[in-house]
């Protein structure tokens, strides 16, 4: 069992994001998992242009690092979104990789993980923050097990208070993996992306075949 964090700040190990993450990792690795970070400021993630060249055989014009960020995403069995509160939303690294994963949610690719979502901000918007980042996570495929969001009003060890409910959060997440965790109403919102996304499935049987075929197999076309 293995559990990816994917941190947005760009302020790397001295980000208050990445310690709560890594909280959330500690409870983790307690029940069971392996557990790897990644920051994706380490990283070079190319703008989407729109220019919707992935959509013909999944491969992105830009040559970077996202093809094996979501790599090591396919490998996990978990994943942790986290971002720091930047006016009121997520880094603008955070942002930019998730632009990036638009093939990975048409064609689902992620389908039957489980994860959650931390934030942090000086006063207002971790909340709204979690909630769109397990928001992405839904779009990917994957259910959420919840989040937490903390406001440190400039007072770094504030999210130390926090911890154990970041790590509960952690081994919440293992155990989803190993035993499973059903949400209806999330399980809806997946079922109605999917029938949204068909169409795009559809459209391009003919360069895409390998993976339309898995779609039908997976029952997600009729």
């Amino acid at each position: 069992m293995k559990i990816l964090a994917i941190h947005g700040s760009p302020r790397t190990i001295r980000s208050t994001t990445r310690k709560l993450a890594g909280f959330v990792l500690e409870g983790a690795a307690e029940a069971g998992a392996k557990t790897e970070l990644i920051d994706l400021a380490d990283f070079h993630v190319t703008p989407c242009t729109a220019c919707e060249a992935c959509l013909l055989n999944g491969i992105c014009v830009n040559d970077d690092d996202v093809p094996s960020l979501l790599i090591r995403m396919q490998e996990a069995d978990g994943i942790i979104f986290g971002s720091p509160v930047y006016i009121d939303n997520i880094s603008g690294q955070m942002k930019v990789f998730i632009d990036r994963l638009a093939d990975a949610i048409h064609y689902q690719v992620l389908a039957g993980k489980f994860g959650c979502s931390v934030a942090t901000t000086y006063e207002s918007g971790g909340d709204d923050t979690v909630s769109y980042l397990n928001h992405v996570l839904n779009y990917l495929g994957v259910i959420s097990v919840g989040g937490i969001s903390v406001a440190t009003g400039g007072i770094t060890e504030t999210v130390d208070a926090i911890k154990p409910a970041a790590k509960a959060l952690g081994k919440k997440l293992a155990g989803a993996v190993m035993h499973g965790f059903s949400d209806p109403a999330q399980e809806a919102i997946l079922a109605g992306n999917r029938a949204y996304f068909q169409t795009i499935v559809k459209e391009n049987r003919e360069f895409r075949p390998e993976e339309y075929e898995r779609w039908v197999r997976m029952r997600w076309i009729r």
